[in-house]
């Protein structure tokens, strides 16, 4: 999972284009003189969505759509127009970006994985030719064991991928069942096995205090994921979200807080045994297996959205840019084709850029250094003092001279920290 957190942009479920998307890639409309004067633009990533399932997961707010549900069986998946969308979206966004390097690229979903190798290894390589890919670049595709095949993860490799990020979410077959997964324990291990002998580096992600879940099952789904020796493991705590049936259907017997945050401490203890630090809330990582394109979300750096619902943010001298893609994919691709992609473009208020900048850097284990947050913001150390000192004064934040990071209280309550930044009035 790896959808960057947006508090301020504009609903992206909207699908009005108004004014804001007039000029949404008109660099010399954004080039213009602003409120902020930053010194150096931050590291470039780009995020392409793939927004097909094949099904809807009960706990899921991302913008993901069933294919077989709202076609029918027998209809291909628009692999080739969707790509052509994506493509035509990235053309008109290049005079945003021109000139500058790419770090890393993230191919999230929905399930990527449906694509075939042929579409990704199009995709990929289309991008290689608008883009400046650094000789290390990151490239990183998510895929589900729902879609596996012997040789597919493999054939992805080729096309150019250098990581995968498995979603198993859990081992167990009734918990995979009470999640709306459509693969058993079976077929999660022979996926990330297939994952582990095609890439040099790969991530598995698991959820906990999921329903009816007992301390053993949890300990029993650490084991099984550590024995197969993942270099990355995202770790995620089952959330009711807006929007989704599990909000509107909450699942029974969901563990208790106090038994959420014993599993949490469980999990912390299991991955460092195994040789996995945490450095961010919900990541553990061996030395040199760090996720750069999540990092680079972190640490506030710009990152080009691409596809349907895709949210992006991109830096210029005297602001900062966020924009929004069209959410339905159908709309999407007639959009994009006619090289009106975007649904949203702003600039991101004086006013909020503390609150972004925190909202982020804060779920750093190391935190952030004060001149890092003076080149991301364009503003000084002082628009956050009060803020700090008080979260100080609360135990949930530390600090020396050049940097600032959460305290182990402040990243079992990491929402109440970063409220405290949020602007006043």
């Amino acid at each position: 999972m790896s959808i960057p957190i947006v508090p301020h942009a504009a609903d992206p479920s909207s699908e009005a284009g108004g004014s804001g998307a007039l000029h949404a890639n008109d660099v010399m409309h954004h080039m213009r003189p602003g409120p902020l004067q930053l010194a150096a633009l931050p590291p470039l990533s780009v995020y392409v969505h793939l927004p097909w399932c094949l099904r809807k997961c009960p706990y899921c707010d991302f913008n993901s759509h069933e294919w077989q549900a709202r076609q029918g069986e027998g209809d291909a998946l628009p692999q080739d127009r969707y790509i052509d969308a994506v493509l035509a979206d990235l053309d008109a966004s290049l005079p945003l970006v021109w000139g500058r390097t790419v770090h890393s690229v993230f191919i999230g979903g929905g399930t990527p994985s449906l694509f075939s190798p042929e579409g990704i290894d199009r995709l990929i390589g289309e991008m290689r030719a608008r883009l400046k890919f650094t000789p290390d670049c990151e490239i990183t595709l998510e895929a589900n064991p729902g879609t596996f095949e012997r040789e597919r993860f493999r054939a992805f490799r080729g096309a150019g991928v250098t990581r995968l990020s498995v979603g198993v979410q859990s081992f167990n077959d009734a918990h995979l069942k009470a999640l709306g997964r459509v693969h058993d324990r079976a077929q999660a291990i022979a996926a990330v096995e297939e994952a582990q002998d095609a890439f040099d580096t790969f991530n598995i992600d698991l959820m906990y205090a999921l329903p009816g879940q007992t301390p053993a099952q949890l300990q029993a789904d650490l084991d099984q994921a550590l024995s197969l020796r993942p270099p990355h493991l995202s770790v995620y705590h089952l959330t009711l979200e807006p929007n989704t049936y599990f909000a509107k259907y909450p699942p029974k017997n969901l563990p208790p807080d106090d038994e959420a945050y014993a599993m949490l401490d469980a999990i912390t203890a299991a991955t460092g045994e195994a040789g996995l630090a945490r450095y961010e809330i919900s990541a553990y990582a061996r030395e040199g297996h760090r996720c750069w394109h999540n990092l680079n979300y972190w640490q506030f750096g710009d990152y080009l959205g691409l596809g349907a619902g895709a949210h992006g943010k991109l830096s210029f001298a005297h602001r900062v840019l966020r924009q929004v893609r069209f959410r339905d994919p159908r709309m999407y691709m007639d959009k994009a084709l006619a090289g009106q992609a975007a649904a949203q473009s702003e600039d991101v208020a004086l006013s909020d850029l503390p609150f972004e900048f925190m909202l982020n850097a804060l779920r750093l284990k190391e935190g952030f250094s004060f001149a890092n947050f003076g080149e991301r913001t364009g503003l000084a150390i002082t628009a956050i003092q009060r803020a700090m000192e008080e979260a100080e004064s609360k135990g949930l934040l530390a600090r020396d001279l050049w940097h600032a990071w959460p305290t182990e209280k402040g990243f079992d309550f990491l929402s109440n920290l970063q409220e405290l930044f949020l602007p006043e009035g």
